[in-house]
């Protein structure tokens, strides 16, 4: 229940536009304010979280690693100007359809799932390195890769430590508010 208040907090934060604004330090800081400064990377983040606990096994570090890994890898062809179509449509999907997998409780093998994760990573990972500093990128990635895995953390915590009906809800209110996302 400790990881009750937090997504909470997370989730009624000031900030629910999405993070895609523009940085102008190369600070470790300012890397990890990015994805806790929009709902649109919080919450596909928490997602990974929910669905890794609710499958369990080597799924708790092989789906945050995926994502984690795959941002990294999408930061940096951002930071150096490689153009990625339908990154934005691309974040929203990985909100709905993970939370979707969340609210149904699926557990698809992971063979099928890492590959899936690994793209929505990418994808949010463009998204920060595209828009990150010109200069101090590695402070900049380390700091938004050390929060995404603090949120996928989070959701961990949360999909074990709630019920299973509460973490399915929540994967469900996640899609929904992908779709609201969208939709604004």
């Amino acid at each position: 229940m400790r990881a009750l208040p937090l997504a909470l907090m997370l989730l009624l934060s000031p900030t629910l536009a999405l993070a895609h604004g523009t940085h102008d330090l190369g600070t470790f800081a300012y890397g990890a304010a990015h994805p806790l400064g929009g709902l649109d990377h919080v919450l596909a983040m928490l997602a990974v979280g929910l669905l890794a606990a609710q499958t369990g096994g080597r799924a708790l570090w092989a789906m945050p690693l995926a994502f984690v890994g795959a941002m990294l890898a999408g930061g940096a062809l951002g930071f150096v100007g490689v153009t990625v179509p339908a990154v934005e449509p691309m974040i929203l999907a990985s909100i709905v359809i993970l939370g979707v997998l969340a609210a149904l409780a699926t557990r698809l093998p992971l063979a099928a799932t890492l590959p899936m994760i690994a793209v929505f990573g990418l994808a949010h990972g463009w998204a920060h390195g595209a828009e990150g500093p010109a200069t101090g990128m590695a402070l900049y990635a380390a700091g938004f890769a050390l929060a995404t895995a603090a949120l996928h953390a989070a959701g961990i915590a949360m999909g074990r430590s709630l019920s299973a009906l509460t973490t399915r809800s929540l994967g469900g209110a996640a899609a929904v508010a992908g779709l609201a996302l969208a939709l604004v």
